[in-house]
């Protein structure tokens, strides 16, 4: 039998190493263009109630003046879907004419009567025309046909009304929210993700209508990221036409958090040339979401004029699904462990045990002993200026090697070589030495290092094209079957915080979620010179980021994870707010996922990978989850947060919080 899935080399995408966007049909959206030749398009969604008219039409303004060129907004019911003619009115008299979306679940009356209003409609094919019990169910061929015929008959009317109007459609599959009948036959996989959609697709196919777009979203970037590009190989084998590409990871969270989720997702996609539009899920005022969006697209403007990469003609990577690359293990790199985090410190001379709290080791004077928080750094970098006391043994100093070569005490430091130096010097530690190259010095460093086992390579490039640059590296690395440790080095000029967590997410991140790294450092290098405060500062941020990447690529998990979806008019309970008080009484939890969902829609369904879920069911009610299994049903909201510890403290998952 041949495989649902082949992983033929860059069959997802135009090159693995030219920067080149995938071709798709132009979709015409009110004034907007999807796809074709045309600019990647920034998206977000309201949060206000739909039949509040003022409300939502004075948030799509400020939306509309952050950058927003399509706005989506939520038609639960028919009421809503009536009240989106409204909303249009108000705006297109005030002089503004970004087409609005219906977000349709649930009720396709809803979804035909704004099909004849607005601009576009989204349909999630998970729950459109099915319903989501959590049942296995057993389907023959004939009878999983007759299912298909029962959806294509329910579908139909909208699909007539789209054509009569001119009106697009996003078919929006959502990892959460497959239904029982996909989960039974496909599993809750991205190949079930795919042919939720395709389903859907194939009936508009036959019907000749293709104002289409597609997206594929997940809160797991890996998933998100498979499915994506699963889709674009399946849309070509089965002839579909090249329809855009709405990208988006699913309840992302907040702040820095759903920042770099957030770009791990989107930017590895638009690396590789995927995705016509973009909407960037934040648990905040929505006005805040087209900036972070423009910000991860606008790196690819003048991108397709990167310095030449050498083409990979066999990829021995599955990108459909993860599998760590194989390394020896050195000191604790490598092999079974998690990647390590290096954060550069070596623009402080003379650092002081206070100093060293940026980077997640707090020193306690009074007791002469050292704390260290989830996001203690394993390694820092001191290059030319050593650290003058004793580090806590949860950390350890990375030095330049001429730096190194004179300490009287070399086994607890590590040196730092360049190639140069590696090949020349003849003192090495015992277990662990780095060797810092860039992408093109990679052949050179294989020869460097092929059977050493007390070496971990650092990895870098100067390429603008950085992380297809420096896969093409890894790439050389398996080809040559050797397993040396890798930790990716990325660094950028002065920039501002949230364009340093966008962009290290995309470069390395598109890298973990693929298997590939063993560590991550943030370095100074580019940076300017700085005040000793500032300096601290960005310390504290890189190293902050460096734990959020690996976090985000569910390589590394080191903190609580809150599965929160964006508020939109669905909610029934200040997102925000609550997001922040469940934050502040259970963010010591390392490793636990809460879900924090506004409503049924975005409830056990969306928020498949969470332990816990607190789920909005009603005004001033809430329904609490282990797992997808419902716990406390109608606990009123005062009572939620206090009754959702008791479960995961009943579970065995609860430590008290320590303060440092």
């Amino acid at each position: 039998m041949e495989p649902l899935i082949k992983p033929l080399n860059s069959n997802y995408c135009n090159s693995l190493t030219s920067y080149s966007r995938r071709k798709t049909i132009p979709v015409k959206i009110g004034d907007v263009i999807i796809g074709g030749d045309n600019p990647i398009v920034v998206q977000s969604m309201t949060t206000v109630d739909t039949m509040d008219t003022k409300g939502s039409v004075e948030q799509c303004i400020r939306m509309i003046q952050s950058g927003c060129e399509l706005i989506r907004i939520t038609a639960p019911s028919i009421k809503e879907a009536e009240n989106l003619r409204n909303i249009k009115a108000e705006l297109r008299k005030l002089g503004y004419h970004t087409p609005l979306v219906a977000d349709i679940h649930f009720t396709p009356n809803a979804a035909e009567i704004a099909a004849g209003i607005v601009e576009k409609v989204r349909i999630n094919p998970g729950n459109y025309a099915d319903k989501k019990k959590f049942e296995v169910i057993e389907y023959t061929d004939a009878s999983y046909q007759e299912e298909l015929e029962r959806i294509r008959e329910r579908f139909l009317p909208l699909i007539k009304i789209c054509k009569e109007n001119g009106t697009a459609m996003r078919i929006g599959t959502n990892h959460g929210s497959l239904s029982d009948r996909i989960m039974s036959r496909y599993g809750d996989t991205p190949l079930g993700m795919v042919e939720s959609a395709l389903e859907f697709l194939r009936i508009c196919a036959d019907e000749n209508y293709h104002e289409i777009v597609i997206s594929m979203k997940s809160s797991n970037t890996q998933v998100m990221v498979q499915a994506y590009r699963l889709l674009v190989q399946k849309l070509d084998e089965g002839g579909f036409k090249p329809y855009p590409l709405h990208l988006g990871v699913t309840e992302a969270g907040e702040a820095e958090d759903g920042r770099i989720k957030s770009a791990v997702g989107i930017g590895t996609l638009l690396e590789d040339g995927l995705g016509d539009t973009v909407r960037v899920s934040l648990t905040e005022d929505p006005e805040f979401e087209a900036p972070v969006a423009r910000a991860l697209i606008d790196r690819y403007t003048k991108r397709n004029a990167h310095a030449s990469i050498a083409e990979i003609s066999d990829y021995p990577i599955n990108p459909f699904e993860y599998t760590k690359r194989k390394s020896w293990e050195v000191f604790n790199f490598g092999d079974h462990n998690v990647p390590r985090v290096i954060t550069d410190i070596s623009r402080i001379d003379r650092i002081t045990e206070k100093e060293m709290k940026a980077v997640g080791h707090f020193y306690l004077p009074e007791l002469d002993k050292w704390k260290m928080n989830d996001q203690g750094c394993d390694f820092v970098y001191s290059g030319i200026n050593p650290i003058p006391f004793m580090l806590p043994n949860g950390m350890k100093e990375i030095q330049n090697a001429s730096v190194w070569m004179h300490l009287k005490d070399q086994k607890n430091k590590f040196p730092l070589f360049s190639l140069d130096e590696f090949n020349v010097f003849q003192t090495f530690h015992s277990e662990l030495n780095f060797l810092e190259i860039t992408d093109l010095q990679i052949d050179e460093a294989i020869q460097a290092v092929r059977d050493r086992k007390d070496t971990v390579l650092i990895l870098k490039t100067e390429n603008t094209h950085a992380m297809p640059a420096l896969r093409r590296a890894f790439v050389k690395l398996i080809q040559a079957d050797c397993q040396i440790p890798v930790t990716v080095k990325v660094s950028y000029p002065d920039q501002a915080a949230d364009q340093t967590m966008l962009y290290a997410a995309t470069d390395v991140g598109g890298l973990l979620v693929d298997g590939l790294g063993d560590g991550i450092m943030l370095s100074l290098e580019k940076e300017g010179f700085h005040s000793r405060e500032n300096v601290i500062e960005q310390i504290k941020l890189h190293n902050s980021v460096g734990f959020g990447v690996l976090q985000a690529a569910r390589t590394r998990m080191s903190k609580t994870e809150y599965i929160s979806c964006p508020s939109c008019g669905r909610t029934l309970f200040d997102l925000q707010e609550t997001t922040a008080m469940i934050r502040k009484r259970t963010d010591h939890l390392k490793g636990v996922k809460i879900g924090i969902m506004g409503c049924i829609v975005n409830g056990p369904g969306e928020m498949a990978d969470a332990d816990y879920g607190y789920v909005g069911s009603g005004k001033g009610k809430i329904t609490l989850y282990k797992g997808k299994e419902v716990v406390k049903r109608s606990v009123p909201s005062e009572k939620a947060v206090d009754e959702l510890i008791n479960i995961i403290r009943e579970d065995g998952m609860w430590i008290e919080q320590e303060t440092i």
